[in-house]
């Protein structure tokens, strides 16, 4: 089952947009799979959001 996203629109400077385009093309992502790994990076790294415990994921499974 695929997991549920929030959709919602995002305007970036052309130039932004740019720089995330080559970035997801040397880590051979879209572009919003890379905005989003960023996004998620950022919270962690900020302990807003916490890695999924291997429990967690059995118990989802």
């Amino acid at each position: 089952m695929a997991r549920q996203r929030k959709q919602f629109p995002l305007r970036l400077p052309p130039e932004l947009y740019d720089a995330y385009e080559a970035w997801a093309q040397d880590e051979f992502r879209s572009v919003n799979a890379q905005i989003e790994a960023v996004l998620v990076d950022a919270a962690r790294k900020s302990g807003r959001l916490r890695r999924k415990s291997k429990e967690s994921k059995k118990s989802t499974s």
